[in-house]
């Protein structure tokens, strides 16, 4: 049997990043991870041709190079090292109309001119707005909820009047907001296509939001990548809680939580081994995993099983890596030098894409998400070569045939030979990778969804993963979920998983643990009375 303070379920980023925080604060961690590697959704592979260094899932960390709790662990000072490409992102539209952003302002404003006389100046005043409230606004996002003092900054920097208006427009539909912010189609199309980068249709309440907030962290940081790949940034992660005295143990699936006495007490993995907890268990896993599969039905209130009955996934995803030949010969010629690209819609077509996926249909126009991945990171495809992938949504549903997914990737293929004419001609590889795959690579990626459940607003804040508290706490004492599907939600931040961590820390203290415990405790029993 083997005993430390803390058992972190699964080796993801949120997971690595709670027990990074756990051992900086003298605990002793071990995370159990399921796969042979660790690293979740963030992990690079050699999946398509020799040299070319692929992606499994995320690519650009824009969340994670801005003040996040990922980038408060000082990762350059173990190994890693953040690359850029020459500008942000492009949106192509099906006329393979342009538009460009890049960090240096001059040029965004530039390429949204050709739009619309004026948008480039309007952009600078929402950048310049954005410049000062964002420390205080990035730490209400990813404070544990409710973010009281960063709240009270935030509206001490806005005053009481400005905080009011940001949030009825961090509310929007991005296609609301993007035609009261600015004149033409350029700086709609990059507002609604980020909205849909994270998984929220431009028509939804709160999209706008979403959208800007991405176009801001664009502008500003730009959309970079780990030197290497991925998994460069894992490695760092891994590094760090080892010399922490940290463990990472592999091919350790967790199929149970053992919980005594109403507390969560260790875990045992799927080869039989116990491994004790002493302080806490965090769980890098799925909501309706943690409550349907890893704990006994006896520990979970009748009012959360009902409740996560209505939690909603976000969207499947079929994702193609090809390895090419050369460059890219796109129309749009400042396409070449994106490391990211939106392709194939316009703002009326995103709408009727977001639609499509609504009413539980595969598009007929798919959107396109791609990265030029050598053109922000040389190394990752021999000289004269390109490591490129993209990836389109379909609705969210656990089983598709080969015929379903095979049509999706030639409809992606149209979309980038219409955009870049020979195309087809400089593939020398391509992995596909649809719903199926991407779970069997990592669990979490429950039916190919990506964000551990819909970032829509009626599954945030203290409606995620469940209506309740939008904390890392759960109905069983010193167990804490520390995955995506708790608040802030996805993307490549650490923010769950920080969260989770500082939870435990909170209820472990000799003197206001017990304390913090029985007001969780009182607020639970409030929101589940009856059961």
């Amino acid at each position: 049997m083997n005993g430390v303070d803390a058992v972190v379920i699964g080796a993801g980023p949120n997971g690595l990043v709670a027990a990074n925080l756990l051992a900086d604060a003298g605990w002793s961690v071990v995370v159990l991870e399921g796969q042979n590697e660790p690293g979740g959704s963030v992990r690079t592979a050699e999946v398509t041709a020799p040299g070319f260094r692929n992606d499994l899932c995320s690519s650009f960390f824009p969340l994670s190079a801005c003040p996040s709790p990922i980038a408060f662990l000082g990762l350059e000072d173990f190994g890693l090292r953040w690359l850029r490409s020459p500008t942000v992102l492009t949106h192509l539209t099906p006329d393979n109309a342009s538009v460009t952003l890049a960090t240096d302002l001059a040029a965004t404003e530039a390429s949204l001119d050709r739009f619309a006389d004026g948008d480039g100046r309007r952009w600078r005043r929402v950048v310049s707005a954005w410049s000062r409230i964002e420390p205080d606004f990035l730490r209400v996002l990813f404070t544990p909820f409710p973010p009281l003092r960063p709240a009270v900054r935030l509206v001490r920097t806005t005053g009481v009047g400005d905080a009011l208006r940001l949030a009825r427009q961090m509310l929007l539909p991005a296609a609301t907001l993007g035609r009261q912010l600015f004149a033409g189609q350029g700086a709609r199309l990059l507002v609604a296509g980020l909205a849909l980068h994270t998984d929220v249709p431009p028509t939804s309440t709160a999209s706008g939001g979403f959208g800007l907030l991405m176009a801001m962290l664009a502008q500003r940081y730009g959309f970079p990548v780990p030197e290497g790949g991925a998994g460069s940034l894992t490695r760092a992660l891994v590094t760090r809680l080892r010399r922490r005295g940290g463990q990472v143990v592999c091919g350790a699936p967790v199929v149970h939580i053992d919980v005594r006495y109403g507390a969560a007490r260790g875990v045992r993995t799927a080869d039989g081994r116990a491994w004790v907890a002493r302080r806490a268990v965090l769980a890098d896993v799925p909501a309706p995993t943690l409550y349907h599969e890893l704990l006994p039905g006896s520990a979970v209130p009748a009012r959360v099983l009902d409740d996560l009955a209505a939690f909603e996934y976000d969207l499947a995803t079929v994702k193609v890596d090809w390895a090419l030949a050369g460059p890219i010969p796109w129309r749009a010629p400042e396409a070449a030098g994106s490391g990211t690209l939106h392709i194939g819609l316009d703002g009326d077509g995103m709408t009727r894409y977001a639609a499509a996926l609504s009413s539980g249909r595969i598009p007929d126009e798919p959107l396109l998400i791609c990265g030029q991945m050598t053109t922000a990171d040389p190394t990752r495809s021999p000289a004269g070569t390109e490591s490129f992938w993209a990836y389109t949504h379909l609705p969210h549903r656990r089983t598709w045939t080969p015929e379903e997914i095979a049509d999706v990737v030639a409809g992606m293929e149209r979309v980038l030979e219409n955009a870049a004419p020979g195309f087809s001609s400089l593939v020398l590889a391509r992995r596909v990778a649809g719903p199926v795959e991407l779970e069997q690579e990592n669990a979490n990626l429950v039916g190919g969804s990506l964000a551990g459940g819909t970032n829509a607003v009626h599954q945030q804040l203290f409606f995620r993963p469940i209506p309740g508290l939008g904390r890392a706490d759960t109905p069983v004492d010193r167990l804490y979920l520390a995955s995506a599907s708790a608040h802030p939600g996805g993307g490549v931040h650490g923010g769950p998983g920080a969260n989770a961590a500082k939870a435990a820390l909170s209820r472990d203290r000799r003197l206001s643990g017990p304390v913090y415990r029985t007001v969780v405790q009182s607020a639970q029993r409030r929101l589940y009375r009856g059961q």
